[in-house]
């Protein structure tokens, strides 16, 4: 597979995830009371929506083509979210709850992508970037646990 090929394949795959959460945060900033929480889930999908700007560009840049949508499994837990909001006694708490774990995946998935040595410095600069962006939102989102509890 031509270098460039595989390149855009990772990026893909990161890009549909992006794609998940954003829609997820969307869904979850409907499901929610609290101006704050709301607000949170609002900003976390449109740096959701920026990272997928961006790794777009970077796909096209490869001369590949991006992807244009989320993955079957993100519909899956979207509708998984939802129905757990609709059956929980503390709403917020079990959204909250699944988006940090929807982000410990996420920096999972960069952190994996980080250890691979054969990405240029310039895409290296925008995964940390990223990944370092979400690993805040994972603390805030525990500051938001804390607060809710």
């Amino acid at each position: 597979m031509k270098y460039e090929k595989s390149i855009s394949n990772k990026l893909n795959e990161l890009l549909t995830k992006n794609y998940d959460a954003e829609k997820g945060y969307i869904n979850a900033m409907k499901e929610v009371d609290n101006v704050n929480v709301k607000n949170f889930f609002k900003n976390r999908a449109e740096e959701r929506s920026r990272f997928a700007r961006q790794l777009r560009t970077e796909i096209l840049t490869y001369g590949e083509i991006p992807e244009d949508s989320g993955s079957f499994k993100g519909t899956l837990h979207r509708n998984w979210m939802s129905l757990k909001a609709t059956f929980s006694s503390n709403n917020e708490e079990t959204i909250l709850n699944e988006a940090l774990r929807g982000e410990k995946a996420s920096l999972e998935e960069y952190n994996e992508l980080l250890s691979d040595n054969s990405f240029p410095s310039r895409l290296v600069d925008l995964l940390r970037k990223q990944r370092n962006s979400i690993e805040a939102a994972i603390n805030s989102v525990k500051m938001y646990e804390e607060a809710l509890s």
